[in-house]
């Protein structure tokens, strides 16, 4: 028999907003105020803004493959944030390491989705470094996604298996 949805986690999904709304607005400040390809030092020797149009995935994963993986990733985005929406309203309401974890995962797609179908790229603007070597360059959304998968390890690692049990009637 099918879980039933809970409607009370609609509430996880206000998470998920705001990581689209703040990804978008931060993506829109870079845009409009740094220059393509163009470091601006913020932590000398750490970090930049540099504003990059990233065609790929994560890690610029082919992003040189021609454009077919706009539609891929496209694609992916939609099916898996449906996914996500279902998962996040079948959930318990103890779950809610899981819950902000998946409505984490969910925002940051949706806002990096928002960029594909807009731009035909995603804005990635945040720079790390030390010295000559570079963490590839991400965005908001991208934070979100990790924020919410390290969540969702944690939930899988500890916290499953204690609501598991405490669930399970006695016997």
């Amino acid at each position: 028999m099918p879980k039933s949805l809970h409607r009370e986690n609609l509430v996880w999904l206000g998470l998920s907003i705001l990581a689209i709304l703040l990804d978008q607005w931060t993506k829109h400040i870079a845009s409009t105020h740094l220059t393509l390809g163009e470091p601006t030092a913020v932590i000398p020797g750490l970090l930049d803004w540099t504003l990059l149009h990233n065609h790929g995935a994560a890690f610029s994963f082919l992003s040189d493959a021609g454009g077919w993986q706009r539609y891929l990733f496209t694609g992916l985005a939609v099916v898996l944030s449906l996914v996500f929406v279902v998962w996040l309203l079948r959930l318990p309401k103890q779950a809610a390491i899981l819950a902000a974890g998946i409505a984490l995962v969910l925002g940051g797609a949706i806002g990096n989705l928002i960029d594909r179908v807009s731009l035909g790229y995603v804005v990635d603007f945040i720079s790390v470094y030390h010295s000559t070597h570079y963490f590839p360059s991400f965005n908001i959304a991208d934070s979100a996604i990790t924020l919410g998968t390290i969540f969702l390890i944690i939930d899988m690692l500890f916290l499953d298996k204690r609501r598991q049990q405490q669930n399970t009637p006695d016997v």
